[in-house]
């Protein structure tokens, strides 16, 4: 019998949960007292004894079961690891992310600046029985305490400690969880249900709040998705009115034979209390560009928020390309943003095209993106805290002068990527960026921004 058979043999008996508990079980480690023989140690010492299996073949086995259990991240019944009967299974992960992040402008004004920087997120999700499931993720702070839309620590301040924040805190039901129907209902800090792009939201941003994501597939090459939100952004004790955002969505993904790929969506969003979305309210002046009433210290954005957003992808895959493993895929991406509630700078564009994916050993991507976005399209507080350009002057009182990111801004992101191991990608971007409206009039607020990134995965 090959090993491969034994494998599958012993997984019928249900040991598969237990091997990621204890892989120096598998391995029989000669150091130190030895734990009891797992469930996998006493089958296969059975099977030995009947003469089922040859004793080559039983350390082959143990070594491809330790093999798999060092790279299955799930670590097996929460009894066994002292938690409660009902937890089934716990899985750790995370990664962390090394930046070298230039700016440079040609403006008389402004001084180029280089900079250091981390980011470290870590996180563990809870299956638990009855299709439960709960989690957490820790991750830097920011140079801002509790910046909504950034975890990156800068290397500064004489190497001092640096603070952890609750990155995702949530608790989910998956109603449904079947190969046709899928329903999972959620509650806490939790990632965006609403898939769109760093166009309208930064992909940092973990809203605070309930999740709805119901699928269903009626083959295998067709899925659609119905994604809905309700958000808290404010609650504020002196009044009713506090500021929600709402989000619905939905999605159509399809493969078309072996090499086609598309995707094509359309999500309505919503802002309520926009009356109270200034700055003397507690929200953080992270980013920058909307109409605000008077000053914008304190002043809300002068119109309402209710974009609607549409976006489709289409991907080509080729059975193979030069210096790239496995099958290579070229993308085509685009959305379109529109809030109906200003009467103008109330729109965003972003078209991407990217050859190849980074993410596993040997593989590497190439993309070039053109954004737009205007004033007045979304609220300033969500969209992309990389995209930014460079004021020279406040636009009005309380604003800020240097570079500023927000609305307001269109240009030019070039990427590169590749990944030598499974867990370590290098990335490189340069974005050439603009104010649409400048400050003042006539101004340079050209900018180019460098980004070099080392993301190890764990």
């Amino acid at each position: 019998m090959k090993t491969a058979q034994h494998i599958q043999l012993l997984s019928l008996f249900g040991v598969s949960a237990g091997l990621a508990i204890s892989p120096t079980l598998l391995c029989g480690a000669d150091s130190g007292p030895k734990p009891p023989a797992s469930d996998a140690d006493v089958l296969l010492n059975l099977f030995e004894q009947k003469g089922l299996i040859s004793p080559q073949d039983v350390e082959k086995a143990r070594a491809e079961l330790a093999k798999r259990a060092a790279k299955e991240p799930v670590l097996g019944s929460g009894a066994k690891l002292g938690f409660g009967d009902w937890v089934t299974g716990v899985k750790f992960n995370g990664d962390f992310r090394g930046r070298f992040e230039g700016f440079y402008a040609d403006n008389p004004a402004s001084v180029d600046r280089n900079r250091f920087q981390y980011r470290l997120r870590a996180g563990v999700t809870f299956e638990l029985k009855d299709q439960l499931e709960a989690g957490f993720r820790l991750a830097t702070e920011g140079d801002t305490a509790g910046n909504p839309i950034s975890s990156n620590q800068m290397f500064d301040n004489n190497a001092s400690k640096k603070g952890v924040s609750i990155d995702l805190a949530y608790g989910k039901w998956h109603a449904l969880r079947g190969d046709e129907w899928s329903l999972s209902l959620g509650m806490g800090k939790l990632e965006n249900p609403i898939a769109v792009t760093p166009l309208v939201i930064d992909p940092d941003y973990t809203p605070e709040g309930f999740s709805q994501q119901l699928a269903y597939r009626p083959n295998k090459n067709h899925t659609l998705k119905l994604n809905a939100g309700q958000f808290v952004l404010e609650e504020l004790a002196p009044t009713s009115h506090d500021a929600y955002l709402f989000g619905g969505q939905a999605l159509w993904d399809a493969k078309w034979g072996s090499h086609w790929q598309t995707s094509l969506g359309a999500a309505l969003l919503g802002i309520s209390g926009r009356e109270n979305l200034n700055h003397t309210t507690g929200i953080l002046n992270i980013n920058e560009g909307n109409t605000h009433v008077g000053n914008i210290a304190t002043g809300a954005p002068h119109y309402n928020f209710n974009p609607i957003v549409v976006d489709g992808a289409v991907t080509y895959v080729l059975d193979s390309f030069p210096g790239y493993p496995g099958h290579f895929p070229i993308r085509v991406a685009g959305e379109y943003l529109n809030n109906p509630s200003a009467p103008s700078a109330n729109e965003g564009y972003s078209a991407k095209l990217t050859f190849g994916k980074a993410g596993k050993k040997g593989q590497w991507e190439a993309g070039y993106e053109f954004r737009e976005l205007q004033a007045d399209a979304i609220w300033e507080e969500l969209s992309e805290s990389d995209f930014s350009a460079f004021n020279q002057a406040p636009q009005s009182a309380g604003a800020k002068a240097g570079f500023v990111a927000g609305t307001n801004i269109r240009g030019h992101i070039v990427r590169l990527g590749y990944s030598p191991f499974d867990a370590l990608t290098f990335n490189v971007s340069y974005w050439i960026t603009e104010n649409i409206r400048e400050s003042p009039a006539g101004s340079d607020s050209d900018l180019g921004r460098l980004q070099m990134d080392a993301i190890w995965k764990f």
